[in-house]
């Protein structure tokens, strides 16, 4: 395998892996700031309190997004299986 090929091989797998957790990692992103908002506000500081919401969050998420990143992830198999050459 020759170095553009290996480097586009790399670039495409990290595309896609940034593409494949954004979603994820964004309601993540927005259930953690939400809740650090909302303890702020009301000076609570409990740690339990920040962390169970955001995992909860992500978790239903992922069960959501499971057949789109699936459908990403068969995209990519085929593609990576298709430009190989044997």
């Amino acid at each position: 395998m020759e170095l553009d090929a290996a480097m586009e091989l790399g670039r495409t797998a990290f595309w896609m892996t940034l593409t494949i957790a954004s979603p994820i990692l964004l309601i993540g992103l927005v259930v953690g700031l939400s809740i650090a908002l909302f303890q702020a506000v009301t000076q609570l500081q409990e740690q339990s309190l920040a962390f169970v919401p955001k995992i909860a969050a992500m978790v239903v998420a992922a069960a959501i997004f499971i057949p789109w990143i699936a459908d990403r992830m068969i995209e990519y198999t085929k593609l990576m299986l298709g430009s190989q050459p044997w």
